[in-house]
């Protein structure tokens, strides 16, 4: 009987280095390791490391990497991707669930949450590759994600590691619908949602690749089912955290947790192997680079330590990158979306008298999502060797809002008496008169003598604001209004840079108190490009003056420079 120590077998070489302090790593991969290296004196397991050796030995010796700057390299595994792959392969089952006789590995599923660019992809490539030449005769082995894209990724790895070893195509060939060993029959294709005939397949191995873009669990059922009749199936899922609340990866994490807290002892958890790479905490992040190694195994290997410096730096200027950072980098999820600005970062008392901006040009922006509801139109105006924007704001509101016993009311909003102190132009009926909107801007002229270049808009119930406006003179035709698209990849780059005006308090809304309420419910959401959008978490906290403001700043990146030259600077 073999006494399995850390100079036998990497899992517990792997966890003895993190207990003497070596590796850095977090609570939740810690316990596991802890809870598996319990499992060797368990009755029901034992261990057996000839099918992860002869994979070691392959990916070592004969799979190459593919992506620079390590690309056509030996692929040399490090001690973290030794111990994931050997506890994948040598635990087996003792009970009495041997068909004929046969070995049955304990681990048919394994959930790898690791942080971006540490390795994932390449790791579970040249896995596949290892599964494709030294695996079963006759297996079909997959690579599958929520798209054909993604799913690509890992099979274009794939491939590109066959090339390398076997340059001629002699053993293996790929053609339009998968990849085969000509010698054992076994075949590698894609799988997403997107493809037809999910069902009736027969699958040994299986990767599915970033599953926290996955909203259901339709791919990763239709390969569980696809397995049941195979004796040892593997199906590892990869992925980062993600920005997806309540979708497939979150109650995939909640099994694993349970497991690793002991809360599953079903047969189901058993067979199930979580690998977490997770922080303890969002504030060693900031506080403590040392901590990054538990969500980055590869740091100064793959992963550079000076980029994640620089991510971090980031992330203390940005909400949308910290969320980004957080979730992609550290593998630390923001529970949905997060308050776009703190109160610091809008409540500082500046103030102005619009009189000041007579002769001046401005841009505007206006949102008419709900003309039943709030409608806002703001203006922005730049003066000469001042860094300050200033910003001239209207709300309108139909009279039926006016009533104190409503959802707004009760979420903060006071429109009776903004409406009196002139921050509201209130409308008879039920619905805002767009008409009147269009004659703020004529009223910023006649009035103040503020000349509205160029108006943006947004796509909904714009007809009766632009006859509204053609009356006055501003048409579309001329280019005087031009839509704004109400999307992250339109409005990303504003939002940036209003709000790193607002932490300089470089933005001069004339302390509105109306801004004011719909800054505070202004909320950030962010997409798997990096891309932010401000949204709402509550019906009854408006947020039309924030997403005007990021739609104004829209305008006046578009046209700064003409803006820059008409105030004289």
């Amino acid at each position: 009987m073999t006494m399995w120590t850390a100079d036998n077998c990497y899992l517990l070489e792997y966890l003895g280095r993190i207990e003497t302090g070596e590796i850095i790593a977090g609570q939740e991969l810690w316990q596991e390791l802890r809870n598996l290296a319990e499992d060797f004196n368990n009755d029901e397991y034992y261990y057996d490391r000839t099918a992860a050796l002869l994979r070691f030995d392959f990916m070592e010796h004969c799979v190459r990497l593919t992506k620079s700057p390590f690309y056509n390299q030996p692929m040399k595994l490090m001690l973290w991707q030794k111990a994931f792959i050997e506890t994948l392969y040598s635990f087996k089952m003792r009970r009495e669930l041997i068909d004929n006789g046969k070995e049955i590995d304990r681990f048919k599923r394994a959930l790898l949450l690791i942080a971006r660019k540490n390795g994932k992809s390449e790791t579970c490539s040249g896995l596949a590759n290892a599964e494709f030449i030294t695996g079963n005769e006759g297996a079909d082995i997959v690579c599958s994600s929520n798209d054909d894209a993604q799913a690509s990724i890992v099979y274009d790895a794939i491939d590109t590691m066959r090339i390398l070893y076997d340059p001629q195509s002699i053993d293996t060939k790929r053609n339009q619908r998968f990849i085969l060993n000509k010698t054992t029959n076994t075949k590698i294709f894609k799988l997403s949602d997107r493809t037809r005939n999910k069902e009736g397949r027969n699958i040994d191995w299986a990767i599915l690749d970033e599953a926290h873009e996955m909203t259901q669990n339709t791919i990763a059922k239709s390969i569980e089912q696809s397995q049941s009749v195979k004796d040892n199936p593997k199906f590892i899922e990869i992925t980062t955290e993600g920005f997806v609340i309540d979708g497939y990866l979150d109650d995939e994490l909640k099994k694993a947790r349970a497991i690793i807290n002991g809360e599953d002892d079903s047969i189901s958890g058993q067979r199930f192997l979580p690998w977490l790479y997770t922080q303890d905490s969002e504030t060693e992040i900031f506080t403590n680079p040392r901590s990054w190694q538990k969500s980055n195994p590869t740091i100064g290997i793959i992963k550079r330590f000076d980029y994640l410096a620089e991510q971090v730096d980031l992330a203390k200027k940005s909400k949308a990158d910290r969320i980004f950072v957080l979730s992609k980098d550290f593998n630390y999820k923001q529970n949905g979306a997060q308050s776009w600005l703190n109160v610091e970062d809008y409540d500082y008392g500046a103030t102005y008298d619009i009189e000041d901006f007579r002769g001046c040009f401005c841009v505007g922006h206006v949102d008419l999502a709900e003309t039943t509801d709030l409608v806002c139109a703001k203006a922005l105006i730049i003066k000469p060797n001042d860094k300050t924007k200033y910003i001239l704001t209207m709300y309108f509101l139909p009279e039926s809002k006016l009533q104190l016993e409503n959802d707004d009311h009760n979420a903060g909003a006071h429109y009776k008496e903004w409406a009196q102190a002139g921050y509201i132009t209130v409308n008879d009926g039920n619905e805002a008169d767009l008409s009147n909107v269009a004659a703020w801007f004529y009223k910023l002229y006649k009035e103040h003598g503020i000349k509205l270049y160029k108006c943006g808009y947004d796509q909904r119930f714009a007809k009766e604001w632009l006859a509204a406006m053609e009356e006055y003179g501003w048409t579309k035709a001329a280019g005087d209004v031009e839509m704004i698209y109400q999307n992250a990849e339109t409005l990303n780059n504003a939002i940036s840079l209003c709000e790193a005006d607002f932490k300089s308090h470089l933005i001069n809304y004339n302390d509105n108190p109306v801004d004011k309420w719909n800054l505070s419910n202004a909320c950030l959401k962010v997409n798997e490009k990096r891309q932010a959008l401000i949204i709402k978490t509550d019906n009854a906290k408006k947020i039309d003056g924030a997403v005007t403001l990021a739609s104004l700043y829209e305008m006046f990146r578009r046209y700064r420079s003409d803006l820059k030259k008409l105030a004289g600077g």
